[in-house]
């Protein structure tokens, strides 16, 4: 019997263990100067300038609610593409690439109003640290929605290709 995984590439913010669908991410990168924007949500950061496009950088500490002394510098950038749009997650520190059996993810129960933490998709107990699985597309839409969009935020290309 085959049991359904996912592939997920791990990352550090603060003391948490983290991952994402590994289909989503295009690259890691490290450090980088950043262009602030102003009247940008408060997860905006800043935009980062990646190869001719224009790349929205958000505070993954925030979004999780992790304090901002508990989390690390954030100089890590894990370049994602969701529906044809680039973002990138400001992480702590990158792990591994790991495969997390579907049946083994404590999914995660929502009582009452949406947070936040809407992204959060459940939790999987590796062998060494808990791994909580996140979907940046939630994370990305209640960005939009907290200003008052639906569409969420958009990255732009400036002549690169998609």
């Amino acid at each position: 019997m085959h049991t359904a995984t996912r592939r997920c590439c791990t990352f550090l913010v603060g003391d948490s263990c983290f991952a994402v669908d590994s289909t989503d991410v295009a690259e890691v990168l490290r450090g980088g100067a950043l262009a602030r924007v102003p009247l940008a949500p408060a997860a905006v950061v800043g935009l980062l300038h990646l190869r001719g496009r224009i790349v929205p950088v958000i505070d993954l500490a925030g979004q999780l609610g992790i304090p901002t002394s508990a989390a690390g510098r954030g100089d890590t950038h894990l370049v994602i593409r969701l529906q044809d749009e680039w973002y990138s997650l400001a992480v702590d520190e990158m792990l591994d690439v790991i495969e997390i059996p579907v049946d083994r993810i404590e999914h995660a129960v929502h009582a009452g109003e949406q947070s936040a933490h809407e992204m959060h998709v459940g939790v999987f107990a590796g062998p060494e640290r808990l791994v909580h699985v996140i979907d940046p597309w939630q994370m990305i839409q209640s960005i939009g929605r907290s200003r008052g969009r639906t569409t969420g935020i958009q990255g732009a290309s400036h002549g690169g290709q998609r």
